[in-house]
């Protein structure tokens, strides 16, 4: 979308058909895949690209089939098809002799049993990182003696070949909860196993509107990263506690305080409370039959477990002196680019993970990346990025705690991103130019089209889009209209917040 990116060593662009979805029957190798009751944790308004709203009819959190409409409507849209080829399999991403003065990448293809090789200044590699499944047999003694059957959740498909099964699901994530309570409603039992515990957020969040809306906002980022860290952390538990109480579920998370990935679902506090579901700790060992717990307990009779315990990553097609490893650390500047390259013609996109949609991250990460690779945008010294990723990478695990190296802060991210290309929306000038258009950039839901405000990409209807985007999230929900819309007022509210507070403080002083 940026005037002057697209050159024509870029083109035609290449579709790994290992990293397309598979919403197939089976799980196909290479490829990424989802059970058929995928719906997004995201809401419509804030996953969307940031020139391309999605209709106003379509539901807040899509079903895939959703999803997968809209990307191609914004591919022809965008006439965006003419420059990829699909069923194309990228064997190998290499140098080029002259890279060290060129840049360039010699791309190897594979298609209808055709071999093919080509030469690009630049490269984007999108596989994402929930392709190579992580099933960790060795930490479970006893497995190789289970008599049941046991996969990983990437095979999961549908429940209806469970039905009146004993199932344990290893994994308290989102595909782990996800599976377990839709097999709840067809399995026998469903035990979950954690090690850790999960905070479990809902979609619908205070007053019925959706999470992500109300609670990815800037001035709640401001508090978050600015008040005390005592102060921080209880307010962070206090919201994730406020649904339910996670300690009276067995669901509290070890270390409460880590801003680890929160799980999305809207079932599993009931399936627990209706007992078809039930929560357990680590699995201790298995038996031909049954797990036993690390609490002593036994679930007996188990048919089948399903392992929903993530993904590891790798870059098959590339050679491992371009992307480094480092204890288990892929080592690219702000989860794009290869530090220790001498021309940074390769960028890594979607390869971070956070509160935020996937689609408004990869949209600025594609636009830094072009821009980056046509020369129009420079990095710094290769000194500057390492110190930077490895200041990023202590301030993670305070944050995140060592397993999490892939999260990140959303709008810090997002941020630091649009500063690069210049699209980052200055506040402070917003409000005195445009004091309507900046209370709902500060205090309101921080979605996609704020970074299409301003500079290189700029969208004419990106000031409406946010000012209306209230307005497209509730217009589904009035299949039924009793009154008038109830949009929320995210600065009263704080507003509110912060006066008892200090209404109290006066009371004290007063007092005393």
């Amino acid at each position: 979308n940026e005037p002057g990116i697209v050159t024509p060593c870029f083109q035609p662009t290449y579709s790994d058909s290992r990293l397309l979805t598979s919403r197939t029957d089976h799980a196909e190798e290479g490829r990424a895949s989802i059970y058929k009751s995928v719906f997004t944790n995201s809401s419509k308004e804030m996953m969307c690209f940031p020139d391309f709203p999605y209709p106003d009819n379509f539901p807040n959190f899509m079903h895939n089939i959703k999803i997968q409409e809209y990307l191609t409507a914004f591919a022809k849209e965008k006439n965006l098809l003419k420059y990829i080829q699909f069923k194309t399999f990228v064997s190998s991403v290499n140098k080029r002799l002259d890279f060290a003065t060129t840049g360039q990448w010699d791309v190897t293809t594979e298609r209808d049993g055709k071999r093919e090789s080509a030469v690009f200044d630049g490269v984007m590699v999108c596989s994402g990182h929930h392709v190579y499944p992580n099933l960790p047999k060795e930490s479970f003694p006893g497995l190789n003696h289970f008599k049941g059957n046991c996969f990983h959740s990437r095979d999961y498909k549908e429940p209806g070949v469970f039905k009146g099964k004993r199932v344990l699901v290893v994994g308290l994530g989102n595909s782990g909860c996800d599976i377990a309570t839709e097999l709840s409603h067809t399995a026998e039992q469903v035990v979950i196993s954690s090690r850790s515990g999960s905070w479990v957020m809902s979609r619908v969040w205070d007053n019925g509107y959706p999470w992500d809306m109300v609670l990815i906002t800037r001035f709640g980022t401001f508090l978050k990263n600015n008040l005390p860290t005592a102060i921080s952390d209880w307010l962070y538990m206090k919201q994730m506690n406020a649904r339910f109480k996670h300690e009276n579920y067995g669901l509290m998370p070890l270390n409460g305080v880590l801003r680890k990935e929160p799980v999305f679902n809207d079932e599993l506090p009931a399936c627990i409370l209706c007992g078809i579901v039930s929560v357990k700790p680590n699995v201790k060992k298995f038996t031909e039959t049954s797990a036993i717990f690390e609490d002593g307990s036994t679930f007996e009779g188990i048919d089948c477990v399903i392992f929903a315990t993530g993904y590891s990553y790798a870059y098959t097609f590339l050679d491992e002196s371009i992307i480094k490893n480092r204890n288990n650390e892929i080592i690219l500047f702000k989860g794009v680019f290869p530090p220790l390259l001498e021309k940074s013609t390769i960028a890594v996109i979607g390869f971070v993970q956070s509160l935020g949609a996937a689609i408004p991250t990869v949209d600025l990460q594609s636009r830094w990346a072009a821009r980056v690779i046509k020369g129009t945008c420079t990095l710094p010294s290769m000194e500057d990025m390492m110190n930077d990723i490895n200041e990023k990478m202590e301030r993670k695990r305070k944050w995140y705690g060592k397993s999490e190296t892939l999260q990140t802060d959303y709008i810090v991210y997002m941020d630091e991103l649009s500063s690069f290309i210049g699209v980052k929306p200055n506040i402070p000038w917003l409000f005195l130019t445009d004091p309507k258009l900046a209370m709902e950039v500060y205090f309101g839901p921080c979605s996609s089209y704020q970074f299409r405000l301003v500079g290189p990409g700029k969208w004419p209807g990106a000031r409406n889009a946010i000012l209306t985007q209230w307005d497209r999230s509730l217009k589904p929900l009035q299949t039924r209209v009793v009154g008038s819309l109830q949009k929320p007022h995210f600065f009263f509210h704080w507003l509110m917040l912060f006066a008892i507070p200090i209404l109290l403080i006066a009371v004290f002083l007063v007092l005393t």
